[in-house]
Order: C-alpha cells, then structure tokens, then sequence
C-alpha cells in the first residue's frame, strides 16, 4: 500500500526551493493587508521530472481552492538556474512577488535577514501537525527563535557500497572511520581501475561527517554571534582523516580534487568506484546506473566501531512572504503543502524523504532502501550556523578551496584551515 494512501486523512503539504546564495536586498515591508479572496501566487522549484511533483501539487491546490471559495492559485515552477535573481527580485518588488516560496534551508537566515519572509511562529506552533517534525528540521526554519516557514523535505546522506566487490575480497561494509580509509585503500589495491572510495574536493557536504565524528565544527555560535572552529585541534583531525583519503593508494587528487557530490555518485553509479557517499536523493541516480542489485547503503560510520557519523541535514522549506496581502491564505496553504499527507504523497512520487518522524517511519516501512538513512538522521545530524554569512562562505567555495589546497599538497592542513578560518569570520564579521 502506498504512503500516501496511508496518510489519506491528514492534511496537505507543501513545496521547496533550494537556493545557494541568499540575495542582498533592502528589506521588504509588510502589508497591511490580510485579503481572504482574490489570487494566492506559489514560486516552486522546476525539477529534472517536474510532472510527478506537479500533480501532488496540483491536488493540494485543488483542495484549498475548494476550501477558500473566492480564490484561485497561480504556481509558478521557476529554474533553479535564475533563482537568485527572481528572489531577489520579488524581496524588492512586492507587486510581482508570490506570496509562498519554496526556498533552501541553508539559506534561511539571510532571507530573513534580508527582510523576505514573514513571522510565522505562532501559526506554525498552533499548528497541530508540527509537533512531529524533526528538531533539526524545525531548526531549519528558526532564526533567533522565530520561525520563518515549514520544513518540506529533508536530505542525508550515508554509504553506499559495492556488495559484489566487498564479497570477492573477503571484506565486510566498514564499521568505522578508520575501517572506511582501510578498506578503500585494500580495494584499491586490489582492484586499480575501482576507486575505493570516490571523494570529492568540491564535495562539502560529504567530508562535514568527518569533521564532526572527530568532534569539530564549522562554528561556534555566542549569543548569535559565530566565530569560525574550523582550524581547531579536532576540526583538523576530521579534515586530515578526508583529506588523507586523496591519494594514488585510493582516489587520485589530480582526478578527485576538483570532483563534487554528483560526480562521486556518478563514479558509484556508472561502476567505476566501490563507495561512495550519496544521499537518499541519489538512489534513483544509483538504480539507474550499470551497478543496480549489485550495491547496499549503510550509515556513513563515525570514529567510534558501530557508531554513525553525523550528518548534514539539507532539505528544502517553504515560506510565507512578508510583504503578501493574502497572510491567512497563504499561510494555510503553506501548511497544505508541508503537511504529512503531501509530504507523503511526494516521497512515493518524488522519493524526497519527510520532514515528520512518524512519517518518515512509515517510509522506512515501505521502502527499506530508506532506512539507513532515517538511522542516520535518528542519530543526530548537524546543520550549518544559522548566519547569513553562510551563503556567503558557501558560494565563495571557502571550505572546497581548503581541501583542493591541502591534497594538492599547497598547504598542509593546519595553514589551510586557518585561512579558511579567517575567511569565515570576515565573512560572519560583515553579516553581523
């Protein structure tokens, strides 16, 4: 039976938009106005296949039309491509701005910063749905305390592994860090036109996991106020144990240092790498790929035998524009979209994985290639600081130009890090 069948009598959900650099604006006023008839306008992000996600949302918006006589809802899927600008934009111009917005939740803090998005902490609280969101996931929309959307998706990432490869040389799916390094180095050997473990210089969001099983972080946040942590003692230990990864002995850095997440999962799929790490958002990728029923998926494991490595939690929220004239309406209709029907109905058509817990089990349930990652996010994942200098440092290729320094043996690791320290205080320095 399908999720979605399932979660027939709940309420409706929800949509996203992943931005990568949150747009420098003037602020954006709110309107005096709460209109409860008249157009409601969407902004969603255009997916490769739009279809699947079209219909989920064409079934909510037919839903809330019936229930708000007098309205009608304009969706506009928008490329991925011009996102910022059309943010940027509609910050600026509420006249043709929408009045919800899929948005990334990296990029929360600056949007709010910027003035963007409404307040929504009091509907989102009296919501009766919210109490089962993930923490990290409501994380994802609270700035100082505020929250500034719903969650609609989330995205981790763990191991996935070639179960032919591992078999015939006698090894079994590593169950720590240091069994991770090894095992890749023994396939490599074994096998030199097989990448033990593909890696990218360029792949953020993988190498934060080993930064923090060794017990760094990015930054440490006083009272709102962030300080970067990257060149502490453990941070280095975490970026030495990736770093070290890049070599002739497992993936060579004049091939893998400028490779990024989707070019790891891509060495994985198209059989030219025994591991890789890749999120559950990659395992249509994977089944397409020359290595289908020949691979698994574990939690990527942390220093610790037995133990996990955190994880980053991306993902996806949607929000309700500050300068909207339809408030009520659109926060209904945000609510719709995020809600455990519709994030239900878009993980059987999209496979994004749910932002509810008891969701997501149910997901889990059905599909068990799910499940490793719902262990990962069960135990404990990370996010990035809630600063708007984030997207800054993130678009500036920060932390991808230490690592490409550090393997192309530029730098060592204490210089680099250090410099990438400094970078992010300029960077949390000016957003302050």
């Amino acid at each position: 039976m399908k999720l979605s069948v399932r979660l027939a009598g709940l309420t409706a959900l929800a949509t996203a938009l992943v931005t990568a650099c949150a747009p420098q604006t003037s602020g954006t006023s709110a309107s005096d106005k709460d209109d409860k008839t008249g157009t409601v306008r969407v902004w969603l992000f255009q997916e490769v296949d739009n279809q699947p996600k079209r219909r989920v949302v064409d079934a909510v918006i037919a839903g809330f039309e019936k229930a708000h006589r007098g309205t009608d809802v304009t969706v506009e899927y928008i490329p991925v491509e011009t996102r910022a600008q059309r943010v940027k934009a509609a910050f600026n111009d509420p006249e043709s701005a929408p009045d919800v917005i899929e948005y990334g939740n990296t990029d929360t803090a600056g949007y709010v910063r910027d003035g963007g998005l409404a307040d929504v902490t009091r509907e989102f609280d009296a919501w009766s749905e919210a109490k089962d969101t993930d923490p990290t996931a409501r994380q994802s929309v609270t700035v100082d305390g505020k929250v500034y959307g719903a969650p609609f998706f989330v995205g981790v990432r763990a191991l996935y592994y070639r179960t032919d490869v591992l078999r015939e040389l006698g090894l079994r799916a590593p169950r720590s860090q240091a069994e991770l390094m090894s095992t890749a180095r023994r396939i490599h050997a074994a096998k030199p036109g097989l990448y033990g473990l593909a890696v990218g210089g360029a792949y953020t969001y993988g190498a934060l996991p080993f930064i923090w099983a060794h017990g760094g972080d990015l930054a440490t946040d006083r009272g709102g106020a962030y300080t970067s942590a990257i060149d502490s003692p453990a941070a280095r230990k975490g970026i030495e144990a990736y770093t070290s990864l890049f070599g002739d002995d497992n993936c060579p850095a004049a091939k893998c240092a400028g490779m990024g997440g989707n070019d790891t999962v891509t060495a994985f799929a198209s059989g030219k790498a025994a591991m890789a790490i890749g999120g559950d958002f990659s395992h249509a990728a994977v089944e397409a790929g020359k290595v289908e029923g020949k691979y698994a998926v574990v939690p990527l494991p942390g220093v610790e035998p037995g133990s996990i490595a955190p994880a980053f939690a991306g993902g996806n929220n949607i929000g309700v524009l500050k300068s909207t004239s339809h408030r009520t309406l659109a926060v209904d209709l945000m609510e719709r979209l995020a809600s455990k029907e519709t994030q239900g109905e878009l993980f059987d058509a999209m496979g994004f994985l749910p932002t509810f817990t008891d969701v997501r089990r149910r997901a889990a349930a059905e599909k068990p290639y799910v499940k490793p990652f719902v262990q990962t996010l069960a135990a404990g994942t990370r996010f990035v600081p809630a600063s708007p200098a984030w997207a800054q440092i993130d678009s500036s290729l920060v932390l991808p130009t230490m690592f490409q320094e550090i393997v192309s043996g530029k730098k060592d690791v204490a210089a680099a890090s250090a410099d990438a320290a400094e970078k992010m205080d300029d960077a949390f320095g000016a957003a302050r």
